[in-house]
């Protein structure tokens, strides 16, 4: 039988874990909605694009050219990869950031780093390998992508993982 010290403990550690798993997922929800947001102006702004064409273009990566035949199921399917993929990134720093406390110590400068660790590896392992062709080569596109992957990216869920480690 469980004393009344071990049981508040045990008490105590679920409620950290789940504390923690919220700072996570609220840090791939933010960085995911910085990220789409993002996209979806600069392309309305730029070509008049709708945010479902944009969705889209991340099904594509999946199902390839046939994604923007699928109408509200393929807008779906792209917004849910996207958010997935946020949350993969999100996950993926808090595991990092508990074996190496700088990252969760220091999480405007690794969390710029990891967003533009996070841009690269976006571009060039993840799109080549997916079936969504290369993406634009719009000088503008490209600059203000690798700054959003900075600091709306991976600066936000290195702040959000500070405070699940934290928390």
């Amino acid at each position: 039988m469980m004393n009344s010290v071990a049981v508040h403990d045990k008490v105590m550690r679920t409620r950290r874990r789940k504390s923690a798993g919220w700072f996570v997922f609220l840090g791939g929800l933010v960085a995911g909605t910085f990220d789409i947001t993002f996209a979806c102006t600069f392309w309305a702004i730029k070509v008049g694009a709708r945010p479902s064409r944009i969705f889209q273009s991340v099904a594509r990566g999946l199902l390839g050219p046939a994604s923007f035949q699928g109408g509200f199921k393929t807008a779906a399917l792209g917004l849910f990869l996207h958010y997935f993929i946020a949350m993969t990134m999100s996950t993926f720093y808090y595991f990092a950031a508990r074996a190496w406390a700088p990252l969760h110590k220091y999480p405007l400068r690794c969390g710029a780093v990891y967003g533009l660790g996070l841009w690269l590896v976006m571009n060039y392992v993840v799109i080549p390998l997916s079936l969504a062709s290369r993406g634009s080569a719009d000088a503008v596109w490209i600059g203000l992508s690798i700054l959003v992957h900075m600091f709306l990216i991976g600066v936000p869920i290195a702040f959000f993982t500070r405070r699940a480690i934290h928390s």
